[in-house]
């Protein structure tokens, strides 16, 4: 299922993409809306779990390990143009 989020601050991530060996490096804008498909899971930290989640991107590319705290869901009723 798809899910369109906005990225609440600047984020570096770390991008899988199906072209290149190694992962890459993207800097996400505050405010930038994506459509993703996510997988959610908890991983470790120093201070203890935290929520993260692979953002699977439109173009097949997946950013992995995005801290949900970082993004929050886009309701529908806000896409729309009015």
């Amino acid at each position: 299922m798809k899910h369109q989020v906005e990225f609440r601050w600047l984020l570096l991530a770390e991008i899988d993409r199906p072209e290149f060996v190694y992962p890459q490096r993207l800097i996400i804008k505050e405010g930038t809306r994506l459509t993703v498909t996510i997988r959610p899971y908890v991983a470790e930290s120093p201070e203890g779990p935290i929520e993260v989640a692979d953002l699977t991107l439109e173009d097949g590319s997946v950013a992995r390990a995005v801290r949900y705290a970082a993004f929050h869901f886009v309701d529908g009723s806000q896409t729309r143009k009015q």
